[in-house]
């Protein structure tokens, strides 16, 4: 039974009682918004100019698969950063995938 039970934490409760482990748990966020805001020209660049010369469909699409699976990875264990960060990433790489088909 331990070996099934090993991945549950201890600690579920936010924020973290211990001040660094608080700001990192924090930080996380800022960080994680500040990786789609740069991100959103590319998109803009797609979209909006429907131009996508030199960007690679099959990078964004693997950069996609990659989410998904931090995004499986967030939702079995619960950790809402993961699952909030990788829900926008999957979003996006589906966007700029289908845009750079169409665009070029």
């Amino acid at each position: 039974m331990h070996e099934v039970l090993h991945h549950i934490r201890k600690r579920k409760n936010y924020p973290h009682p211990e001040k660094w482990k608080n700001l990192i748990d924090r930080l996380i966020y800022v960080v994680a918004f500040f990786g789609i805001l740069m991100t959103i020209p590319q998109l803009f660049n797609i979209w909006i100019d429907n131009n996508a010369a030199g960007v690679s469909a099959v990078s964004w699409a693997a950069y996609g698969i990659t989410a998904s699976f931090w995004l499986t990875y967030g939702i079995a264990h619960g950790e809402k950063p993961l699952i909030v960060i990788n829900s926008v990433w999957v979003v996006l790489d589906i966007l700029i995938v289908i845009g750079t088909l169409f665009y070029s």
